[in-house]
């Protein structure tokens, strides 16, 4: 068990769930904020119950469920977006004042309305340094997890099939997150600064256009990064 208590904004959607269900099987505490905290609070219960039948542990209460502001002051430091982007900019306006000496985690990609296959990034170049650009320097701003899907993450019986790129302008935020996301036992990579987020991001269209393809034997892929010494085996 860890001390770690992280707050997923969005989290109960398909990749807010998926992501508390896998962040609790290791122990961290999760809040899941949404505009309505009964409806969150719902969510959690239903989570727990699913993490209950999994584990064979009875009462299991890792997640919890509060309004959005409320999630943010409980989280210990790393706040996770992953609201549809429509919301994105409105979310991040709404909580930005509670953000002081936390860590934004962006997973929000910018897919072009009623075209899931290509992305519509707003001119600021990606979600990630839109999300820095309205919260300002003062707030540490990481993109990750962009290019894993809601399915893998709450498949919890399977490992997630797919290496985390992780990009931002401030490298100790950077390793905060790549150690909790290893937690979730994978690799996770430091791929640049905030405008590295315009490829990574990009790259959700491309493997979404692949997993709805008819031409290709397979679903829900993710991308690794493949070394010489894997390759040699």
């Amino acid at each position: 068990m860890t001390d770690i208590k992280i707050a997923i904004i969005g989290g109960t959607g398909p990749q807010g769930k998926g992501l508390a269900l896998r962040f609790a099987l290791q122990g961290v505490a999760v809040v899941l904020g949404s505009r309505e905290a009964g409806r969150a609070q719902e969510i959690a219960d239903e989570l727990n119950s699913q993490l209950d039948l999994c584990t064979g542990m009875n009462g299991f209460s890792q997640i919890t469920g509060m309004d959005n502001d409320a999630a943010v002051n409980a989280a210990s430091e790393v706040v996770i977006l992953a609201v549809p982007y429509s919301g994105h900019d409105a979310t991040l306006a709404a909580i930005s004042p509670l953000l002081t000496n936390k860590i934004l985690v962006d997973i929000v990609v910018p897919l072009a309305q009623g075209n899931p296959k290509a992305v519509d990034m707003p001119k600021e170049g990606s979600a990630t340094e839109a999300a820095q650009a309205l919260l300002g320097d003062d707030i540490c701003v990481v993109g990750a997890l962009h290019n894993v899907s809601a399915h893998t993450l709450n498949a919890i019986e399977k490992p997630i099939n797919c290496d985390i790129l992780v990009c931002g302008n401030d490298l100790a935020a950077k390793k905060k997150v790549i150690e909790l996301i290893k937690l979730l036992g994978v690799e996770a990579y430091n791929v640049g600064p905030a405008y590295s987020a315009r490829c990574v991001e990009a790259i959700t269209p491309m493997l979404i256009r692949l997993n709805i393809s008819k031409a290709v034997p397979f679903s829900h892929a993710g991308i690794k990064i493949w070394s010489p010494t894997n390759a040699d085996k």
